[in-house]
């Protein structure tokens, strides 16, 4: 799960083995697997930043160096 911002600044957390891309139309669109749609405030380099550290403490994996 990775913590993110609304639009209107009120906080959601989405889990991010759900995600299925993220566009910046230039606000943050991330589309989930099932199709939903949710705006965020975060950029699309944080949201892909949170994914990544989301998966490697999925898998246990060392962070890069």
């Amino acid at each position: 799960m990775i913590a993110l911002q609304r639009l209107s600044g009120s906080p959601i957390v989405v889990n991010a083995a759900l995600i299925r891309c993220v566009e910046a139309r230039p606000d943050t669109y991330i589309t989930l697997t099932d199709g939903e749609r949710i705006i965020v405030r975060d950029s699309v380099e944080d949201v892909v930043r949170k994914s990544i550290a989301f998966q490697r403490q999925l898998r246990l994996l060392p962070d890069a160096a």
